[in-house]
């Protein structure tokens, strides 16, 4: 069958959803379409640097260079990794490192990371790193030894205030993301975070992608 070129991208994923659906006996769920596409990433485990933080694990002058463009303008997963050693001196090697660099240092884990190296680690927004327990970081050039900063990141969505409008809420409102499928499930407590400088994106850690069996074709829903 030959497809015409007024047919979106969009409406072809639609269809192939309905018949996977269908075809599995479970109700095709219509969420509601707002003013922009809703994306659901999956953050895995990695690290925010500052300036002086990088300069100490790969050497004076150092700048970070682009791996891959996030979602977010201007954000982007470095091609530069650290080792990062916890507590029980146990590891994980090719910890990637976000950029820009930030104004403060930040380690992102999922629950199971934290528990295999021996973190006591509380669920935080990002950013609110104070009382946070620290680790040793290694580079190249270096150790870098934080105080603070680790954390496991809690569930957000980044929008818009065209979104924010859309769905009824504010900045730091809380939201509930539906994902449909086999292993449905709803996450609570998703925090709102409006800029009109944010596209809209939710992001949850490995942990919670993969309980829900998050892929790039699952059905999801945001809800007030």
């Amino acid at each position: 069958m030959k497809l015409g070129s007024d047919i979106s991208f969009q409406t072809i994923e639609r269809l192939i959803r309905e018949s996977v659906y269908k075809e599995l006996n479970l109700p095709v769920p219509i969420p509601n379409e707002g003013p922009n596409p809703l994306v659901v990433n999956v953050s895995a485990r990695h690290a925010h640097l500052t300036k002086q933080a990088v300069e100490i694990l790969f050497g004076k002058g150092y700048e970070l260079s682009v791996h891959k463009w996030l979602y977010q303008e201007g954000q982007f997963a470095a091609k530069e990794s650290v080792t990062l050693i916890g507590p029980r001196s146990r590891i994980i090697s090719n910890l990637r490192i976000l950029g820009p660099c930030r104004s403060d240092n930040q380690v992102e884990l999922a629950l199971t990371d934290a528990r295999a190296l021996g973190f006591d680690v509380p669920l935080r927004n990002s950013g609110d790193v104070k009382g946070t327990p620290g680790c040793m970081l290694m580079g190249p050039a270096g150790f870098l030894e934080l105080d603070h900063g680790v954390i496991r990141a809690a569930r957000h969505v980044h929008m818009s205030p065209a979104d924010a409008e859309f769905y009824g809420v504010r900045d730091k409102d809380f939201m509930k993301l539906k994902v449909y499928g086999e292993n449905s499930m709803i996450f609570e407590n998703l925090l709102c975070r409006v800029d009109p400088a944010l596209k809209l994106e939710v992001h949850i850690d490995t942990d919670e992608g993969n309980a829900c069996n998050l892929t790039e074709h699952s059905l999801c829903e945001l809800v007030k």
